[in-house]
């Protein structure tokens, strides 16, 4: 079984969506390898047309832990607390909001495709603003799954857990990732990686190129390049 999908597959799956709005979505996962709550938030204002650009905002919700004695930072497993020395039998709680933003280059095509639909009167406004995407979290996995079962494509292999899933948004953003490390896996290109898909670590954009070029085995098979057949000596 296959652990991500390939850009002629997500090809397939454009082809397969039955409405523009649909076909735009499985794009803009892709080409933008965004996480699907950052697509669900863009908004018409976001889209630059002529400068081929897409604003993405990204808000990550923490829970924070602190002591009620003198309301040090507390892990969650802390039974006392490391600054005071008082026993802790319930932590304050509070949700710490980051919001982020990023401004991601967009190919023309794509950029065509979105003036497309936003002066069909696609977009629909909510909250004072115009979405792109008026439709909730849930639907949009719904689509990207009937539209990947319309193209024939088979399920997909999570390569940490070994768990099989329906093709996901999130498989279009690891998608992007791995065609970005088999074009480019330079040091500047994982960095531009790095910070076009929002990671605050290179660790975490690091996995890509080891998926994306078996490095491992590649690495071991350079050990004994130079090994002769015949009597398994080097030369």
């Amino acid at each position: 079984m296959k652990t991500y999908l390939e850009p002629r597959e997500i090809t397939l799956i454009e082809e397969a969506a039955a409405n523009l709005r649909d076909h735009i979505l499985v794009r803009i996962l892709f080409r933008l390898g965004c996480r699907i709550s950052e697509a669900l938030a863009i908004t018409v204002d976001d889209i630059d047309i002529r400068g081929r650009t897409v604003k993405i905002q990204h808000l990550k919700t923490r829970l924070l832990f602190n002591c009620p004695h003198c309301s040090n930072r507390l892990g969650r497993s802390h039974s006392y607390c490391p600054k005071c020395g008082k026993r802790v039998k319930e932590a304050m709680k509070a949700v710490a909001e980051q919001r982020r933003q990023r401004i991601l280059p967009i190919d023309e095509s794509t950029t065509g495709l979105l003036q497309k639909y936003i002066q069909r009167g696609g977009s629909v406004a909510k909250d004072g603003k115009l979405l792109v995407f008026p439709i909730n979290r849930h639907r949009a996995w719904q689509i990207v799954k009937e539209c990947a079962e319309r193209a024939g494509l088979p399920k997909l292999v999570n390569p940490e857990t070994g768990k099989v899933h329906n093709v996901s948004p999130h498989r279009f953003r690891d998608a992007f990732a791995v065609h970005a490390v088999m074009t480019d896996d330079s040091g500047d290109g994982l960095r531009l990686l790095q910070e076009h898909l929002g990671h605050q670590s290179i660790s975490t954009t690091m996995k890509y190129r080891k998926i994306a070029g078996e490095e491992h085995r590649e690495w071991y098979q350079k050990l004994w390049s130079k090994e002769s057949p015949a009597n398994g000596t080097t030369a």
